[in-house]
């Protein structure tokens, strides 16, 4: 009786003992491994967010799916399959970065002109005249392209284009994006508080998420900051609503608050939309005076 009593407390134990060894390897785990894990997933979700939504994605898939395979021919022992395949490894380095190659390109750049000790950017003092010029471009259905210049320099977008270097102010926008004007077509790229060039070429976005309602206009606006960390605004010729683009990414129809608190939060700017609009029904009225 004690001897089958002995057997079945060593057996609760035994498994006792086991279940206790799956969190072993846990006991073993120090702070400075617990960081590595964790900045390990942030670079690996960094990557996935990266190419998420471009042609870089389904690249990145035909990827997987051919190490997958891999395995599966070593799993299943193809060795001619497996043999066939172990050739492309040793060239699988260049080929990544043909592939990605602009996404490489983007995120070196991103990470070089990341202010890491920055406290804020200067307010922007010219955003009320921007904002009115938006306003009433998007009340009279005329298509605009304003690009507003941060830390990545845009000279070569500008020397694209008819130099100003004038003082903004709504009535020189309104006049550039006037329908049948010289400079209406392209891009206005503001630079330290002036319009630094009007009727700029901007590069288009490829990124096949973007929706087909969206024409050349909208797509120069994001394309532009896929390549830089500017900010732009579009006006809808055919609806007359404002998009902003920001690092590759398009937010629709906004009004001229959330279109100020966009400036305010990618430049540090002050909070100018009540300004714009108090003065927009005077800008309008005046606006459409000058046409009368």
């Amino acid at each position: 009786m004690k001897r089958h009593r002995f057997i079945g407390v060593y057996n609760t134990y035994d498994r006792i003992s086991q279940r206790m060894s799956i969190f072993e390897p846990f006991s073993r785990l120090t702070f400075g491994s617990v960081v590595d894990i964790l900045a390990v997933a942030f670079v690996f979700y960094q990557l996935l967010m990266i190419v998420r939504g471009t042609r870089a994605a389904h690249i990145l898939g035909g990827i997987i799916t051919v190490i997958i395979v891999y395995f599966a021919a070593a799993w299943l022992q193809l060795e001619t399959l497996r043999t066939l395949l172990s050739y492309l490894v040793p060239y699988s380095a260049i080929a990544t970065i043909v592939l990605f190659q602009s996404e490489i390109r983007r995120t070196l750049a991103r990470i070089g002109r990341k202010n890491w000790f920055s406290r804020g950017f200067r307010r922007l003092e010219s955003t009320d005249e921007i904002l009115l010029a938006v306003s009433i471009l998007s009340q009279d259905n005329k298509g605009a392209l304003i690009v507003l210049e941060r830390d990545t320099g845009l000279r070569t977008f500008v020397e694209s284009g008819v130099r100003l270097d004038a003082e903004i102010s709504r009535d020189l926008l309104l006049a550039i994006f006037q329908p049948g004007a010289a400079l209406h077509d392209g891009a206005v790229i503001i630079q330290k508080e002036r319009i630094g060039a009007a009727a700029c070429f901007l590069p288009l976005s490829t990124n096949p998420a973007i929706s087909s309602k969206y024409g050349t206009r909208h797509r120069a606006g994001i394309g532009i900051t896929e390549e830089t960390d500017c900010l732009s605004l579009i006006v809808s010729e055919e609806t007359g609503a404002i998009s902003v683009a920001i690092g590759g990414e398009l937010r629709p129809d906004l009004t001229v608050d959330e279109v100020d608190e966009t400036i305010h939060a990618h430049f540090g700017s002050g909070n100018l939309a009540a300004t714009a609009e108090a003065a927009l029904g005077d800008g309008i009225a005046a606006e459409r005076a000058v046409k009368e």
